[in-house]
């Protein structure tokens, strides 16, 4: 196997698997105010993810990297042709985090109440966001045949975009869900639990119009596959909701996203940034890679140290597996 492809698939890696941990960070920011009924419920539901979501987020700035130095031309077209969605996804990141470290600095409630919405808003943005992004890249955009992007904003607000926006939103959603009803005890684990099946059900429509429109504009035997198997997936992580199996139910979703990010992987390689005005400018593991020396020490590095970092950030999730609840918080 070629390193072009080597480094494509292990983009593919770094961004399902930020897409899995960062998603349920995202849904659970996103559900403060629908499941959070006072300061300690809320407060529980930030501290299922407290001692994770900083870890998460290490999981974009690694593939971000990985993009840069194995495929600087796929970075630089994505990163300039994409700059202001992708800039509003970051100074949500920013918001949110910094919401994260204030929220509990005063114990007034209208503080608190302004803390919440930046983790909110700071959750909803990115869960949006990427996926408008991510769509338009499946759906190709507007390159000359020096690969420079030549639409607008207006250009990613297009249907398929903003659907693949509402999908990557509606599976955080339901992701969420069921990490709370996983990490928690009594009443907030119910509610939950309850709404893990609900939302389930929207995304299931959601997510099945998605990826059938993507395997209709670029599907392949591959991509329909893992399309296939994603639907399946949530289907069982929602039939799993229903019966309280938490488990399992976060099992099921993390594989759907897993699956749901292969299939739009699949269906780009080799491309990885499609042109819509002229083949000559669609970007591909070979022309918007770095040298082959290049590719061949990155890769020496990922063998090292990936290995290292996985192991220790599942140690993390293994010392804070235990669920909480409202007993667990001390009231202010």
């Amino acid at each position: 196997m070629e390193l072009t492809t080597v480094w494509f698939l292990l983009v593919a890696v770094l961004f399902t698997g930020y897409f899995i941990l960062e998603g349920f960070d995202f849904g659970v920011g996103a559900l403060l105010p629908v499941l959070g009924r006072d300061d300690r419920e809320r407060r529980v539901m930030l501290n299922t993810i407290g001692p994770v979501w900083d870890g998460n987020e290490v999981w974009i700035i690694t593939a971000g990297g990985a993009m840069f130095a194995a495929f600087p031309e796929w970075y630089a077209t994505l990163f300039s042709g994409f700059y202001l969605p992708l800039l509003l996804i970051l100074l949500a990141l920013i918001v949110r985090a910094v919401a994260f470290e204030y929220r509990h600095k005063r114990p007034e409630k209208q503080w608190k109440q302004r803390w919440d919405l930046a983790i909110i808003i700071g959750s909803v943005v990115p869960a949006i966001l990427w996926g408008v992004a991510f769509a338009n890249i499946v759906r190709g955009v507007p390159l000359d045949a020096d690969h420079e992007y030549v639409g607008g904003l207006f250009t990613l607000l297009n249907p398929y975009g903003l659907l693949g926006g509402l999908t990557t939103a509606a599976l955080f959603l339901t992701h969420g869900a069921v990490f709370i009803a996983l990490k928690t005890n009594g009443e907030i684990r119910d509610r939950a639990g309850t709404l893990a099946f609900r939302s389930g059900l929207v995304t299931i429509v959601i997510a099945g119009s998605f990826l059938a429109w993507t395997l209709a504009i670029r599907g392949n035997t591959l991509s329909t596959v893992f399309a296939v198997g994603a639907a399946l997936a949530l289907v069982g992580a929602v039939l799993a909701a229903k019966a309280r199996r938490e488990g399992w139910a976060f099992l099921g979703t993390a594989i759907t996203i897993a699956l749901a990010v292969a299939t739009l992987f699949a269906t780009l390689f080799p491309n990885v940034m499609p042109s819509t005005l002229d083949p000559a400018g669609t970007l591909t593991t070979a022309n918007a890679a770095s040298t082959p020396y290049t590719l061949k020490i990155m890769t020496w590095v990922a063998v090292i140290f990936t290995p290292i970092v996985l192991l220790y950030q599942g140690w993390t999730y293994w010392v804070f597996r235990k669920r909480i609840s409202v007993a667990n918080i001390p009231p202010l």
